[in-house]
């Protein structure tokens, strides 16, 4: 959705200029509500076209975890932003994530790091909170860098990981990466911790112990039923497990995201994992956003007397 940002910023070189520091704390203020009344509107913009699942930004409040704004509580002032969003979001029965950037690692071998690192999670966690969802809305990361010693990094990780707070744990999935942690190392870190996998099968080509995404699909299943992975109640509706779809840039680019995403490769994989598994939510990596999920659509439409039956704008069923 093109002009529709929720992300606008101020940099702190910019308010450390600012002569007056309470407007300019009302200032972020003013920002923030902005980036969720633009949120909102994606939102809007989403359940038009059929599209349950979305990632917001972590950029929804600038300079939030900032050390020199450690005094600045932003979320008195965005108590009505937030809960409009969650509203929306609970009233469609909208699936809303977060994926904190490269900077929350929690296998980092720095105090400090590790210090901001949960510091950044509580950000997210309160952000959730803030607009009234359970936990069945989560914060997907990393396990994060090898820092020369994987074996010792991954023990770093869990332990971090055991020392969360439980409201922390309950909103976390792990996702495998492009160059560290593969899938068969990240899935064992799941199993261990109890946590659900989001299995980016992108990330799996590029680095993985020569197993087929699907051979894992079976594991990566189980870790949508552990305690971490579903609501608050047992009422509520259950979460599907999620996988990350993208395609390579180029053949010399293979772990950067290309434009729009290639129907064969997902669908291969989707036929593959369908025996079992009642639902999926696939989310896409790609440049153009909401375009490629469009593109993809038609391009599966053209299986339609292949197996697939599309059932709306952003869904399919795949047929035995």
């Amino acid at each position: 959705m093109k002009g529709v940002s929720p992300s606008k910023t101020m940099t702190m070189k910019s308010f450390a200029k600012l002569a007056d520091r309470e407007a300019g704390l009302r200032k972020l203020e003013q920002i923030a509500a902005g980036n969720l009344h633009n949120t909102l509107r994606l939102l809007k913009h989403c359940m038009y076209n059929d599209i349950q699942v979305y990632r917001l930004t972590s950029k929804l409040i600038p300079l939030a975890t900032h050390q020199d704004l450690a005094d600045w509580n932003p979320f008195a002032a965005l108590t009505d932003s937030f809960r409009e969003v969650g509203d929306y979001a609970k009233e469609h029965k909208m699936r809303l994530s977060f994926h904190p950037d490269h900077f929350t690692v929690l296998s980092t071998p720095r105090p400090e790091v590790l210090e901001s690192s949960v510091r950044d999670l509580q950000y997210h966690v309160s952000m959730l909170e803030a607009m009234g969802l359970d936990c069945r809305a989560k914060n997907n990361i990393h396990i994060g860098g090898a820092y020369g010693d994987k074996l010792a990094a991954g023990e770093r990780f869990a332990e971090a990981v055991r020392n969360l707070p439980e409201v922390f744990k309950r909103r976390l999935t792990l996702e495998n990466d492009d160059k560290t942690f593969d899938a068969v190392e990240t899935l064992e870190m799941c199993e261990r911790l109890g946590l659900p996998m989001v299995l980016d099968i992108h990330h799996q080509w590029v680095n993985n112990q020569g197993e087929a995404p699907a051979e894992l699909w079976p594991r990566v299943l189980r870790t949508w039923d552990s305690d971490y992975a579903q609501a608050d109640s047992p009422a509520d509706r259950p979460l599907p497990p999620k996988i990350h779809a993208s395609s390579p840039k180029s053949e010399t680019d293979r772990r950067s995201h290309a434009d729009g995403v290639e129907a064969g490769p997902l669908l291969d994989f989707l036929r593959r994992i369908a025996p079992g598994t009642d639902a999926v939510d696939v989310m896409l990596e790609a440049k153009l956003k909401d375009g490629a999920l469009f593109a993809l659509m038609d391009e599966l439409g053209k299986y339609s007397g292949d197996g697939v039956e599309v059932l709306d704008k952003a869904s399919v069923r795949i047929l035995p």
